[in-house]
């Protein structure tokens, strides 16, 4: 099982949608938001996702084609 961490930022038109929820129900991953900031115009979520190295990449390719930015991240944000 591989884990990748990655920064996802939301346009302001994609605050509202449950992009992450959707993110577990249409592939085999596991999520876990590591840190965030979101307001009424623009937000921004660190998560860290586990799964086959296929998986990672379909999801974060749908996510990309949902209009959200993703950036690797590298390092542990928050231990524990």
């Amino acid at each position: 099982m591989a884990t990748r961490r990655v920064k996802l930022t939301f346009p302001a038109e994609l605050i509202k949608e449950p992009i992450i929820y959707q993110i577990g129900h249409r592939y085999p991953v596991v999520t876990n938001i590591r840190r965030a900031d979101v307001t009424a115009t623009y937000g921004w979520v660190v998560l860290e996702i586990d799964g086959d190295d296929e998986s990672i990449r379909q999801a974060l390719d749908w996510v990309k084609n949902q209009g959200v930015r993703v950036d690797p991240v590298e390092g542990d944000l928050i231990a524990g």
